[in-house]
């Protein structure tokens, strides 16, 4: 194909996705605030009208990005307003602190009014646990992008932020820095067996803490947060890092584990049993690669690998350098099980069978090899290439953006694609999804421009130790 073809086509591409993220967009009051899901006119909207905060972070980014930053700011001020303020009373009220998982402009008349749901009408009723995670990390990105100081200092700012901290360094019944938190409560919104301490919490929890160290004056008490975050931090790094870490080495330190074992000074700290290491992982995992499990608890690791935890790992410096360019590894060298033909696949592998009806409750959207249970999502097109750009690994990013290019357009941007590689478009998957739309755009922006990296990475950090279990 001549060069001025491929440039044409790359530039039809990028206008036709603007235009469907513009239409996307959200008025309220006359202002734009956020973004719809999904604008699929075959498919019955449910809640996909509605502007959840998870899916609008890329927007978000390609907002910021392109100098578009007042929607930005707007849907910070608004959903900052929706935030739970009130003590639990009624147990199935919201907590303190907690971000709804979207929100919805209803009109009264004249009036207009934001209706947030905190996942009392969401699928199994699971509140989000990330949406305040997400916040902050907006916040972040947005003062990052503009230079605008004033906003997150403002007393409401400030205020919401020391909320949220106080939801997630609240007493805990539990021995680890982890976060404990209920299956379903992020992306991976079903029952999939990921309660406990799953990865993309603990990592989006880290990055949180981090922006809030940022973020945070430290007059009034505002330094007693910041000494609670501080110390938080290098517990919660020491942790990720020595406990969820699997490569062929550690692999081989499991196998040999001896089982109940007692008292300070002893290796098998969570008595884990050698024989819960899964057949596929042994002949899968490469001489080169590795990645940070999905899950640890007592007496149990999740194997599986997910995506989304690995790469917010490598952007927020959570995964050290080593780490890494190992993740980067097994990427490389497992591309069709992990990027396939649609960048990319959120956990691999798929739960099948009888583990399927178990963990899953027969969950028929998440059947083995779709929507949450190893399906391809477009939408961490845009963490990967940030992610191998972070790893100096541009090349990885620019193959899995030309794989998206081909087929994305074409296929009117899908929720997400079915199959063991990604072939199929997902059987249940909504089309004109936005954050697919915007997950191709910021990839992109951070490929042609590795400054904007900032926005949404960190650099190693200087967090003192944590103490050995």
């Amino acid at each position: 194909m001549p060069m001025t073809s491929a440039i044409d086509k790359n530039s039809q591409l990028e206008a036709q996705a603007w235009e469907l993220l513009e239409e996307s967009v959200i008025f309220y009051q006359g202002k734009p605030i956020g973004t719809v899901a999904a604008h699929d006119p075959e498919s019955d909207a449910l809640n996909y009208d509605q502007c959840f905060l998870r899916d609008f972070v890329p927007s978000a980014l390609v907002f910021l990005m392109y100098g578009k930053a007042e929607i930005v700011r707007n849907f910070l001020v608004e959903t900052l307003k929706l935030q739970s303020h009130e003590k639990q009373i009624d147990c199935f009220e919201p907590g303190a602190g907690l971000m709804p998982a979207s929100f919805k402009v209803h009109f009264n008349g004249n009036e207009e009014f934001l209706v947030a749901d905190f996942g009392e009408q969401a699928i199994a009723r699971v509140p989000p646990i990330d949406s305040c995670m997400w916040w902050i990390l907006l916040l972040r990105a947005y003062e990052k992008a503009t230079g605008d100081l004033s906003l997150a200092r403002q007393p409401d700012f400030q205020a919401g932020i020391k909320l949220i901290l106080d939801l997630c360094l609240v007493h805990r019944f539990s021995m680890y820095p982890t976060m404990l938190v209920p299956d379903g409560a992020f992306m991976i919104d079903r029952r999939m067996g990921v309660y406990e301490h799953p990865l993309e919490i603990q990592v989006l929890f880290y990055a949180s803490l981090r922006a809030a160290s940022e973020l945070l004056l430290p007059d009034g008490d505002g330094d007693s947060y910041l000494g609670k975050v501080n110390r938080r931090l290098g517990s919660l790094k020491y942790h990720i890092r020595n406990y969820y870490w699997l490569d062929l080495k550690r692999l081989g330190e499991i196998y040999r584990y001896k089982d109940n074992e007692f008292g300070k000074e002893i290796v098998n700290k969570f008595n884990i049993n050698s024989e819960s290491i899964p057949s596929w992982l042994t002949e899968w995992l490469p001489e080169t690669g590795g990645y940070l499990a999905g899950n640890l608890g007592p007496g149990r690791i999740d194997f599986r690998f997910f995506a989304l935890g690995n790469l917010m790992a490598i952007l927020t410096s959570l995964a050290s350098e080593k780490e890494s360019q190992s993740i980067m590894n097994l990427f490389v060298q497992r591309w069709q099980d992990l990027i396939g033909y649609m960048p990319v696949k959120i956990c691999f592998p798929a739960l099948e069978g009888l583990e399927w009806r178990i963990v899953t409750g027969c969950d028929s959207k998440n059947r083995a090899w779709s929507y949450h249970n190893g399906g391809n999502w477009p939408v961490l097109l845009w963490l990967f290439a940030s992610a191998a750009q972070k790893a100096g690994r541009t090349e990885l990013a620019q193959a899995a953006i030309a794989i998206a290019e081909r087929r994305l357009l074409k296929d009117k941007f899908p929720e997400y694609y079915d199959g063991n590689n990604g072939r199929l478009i997902g059987k249940e998957a909504r089309i004109n999804q936005t954050w697919s739309i915007a997950g191709l755009l910021t990839a992109k922006k951070f490929v042609e421009n590795p400054d904007y990296l900032e926005l949404i990475s960190f650099a190693e950090g200087l967090e003192v130790p944590g103490c050995s279990l």
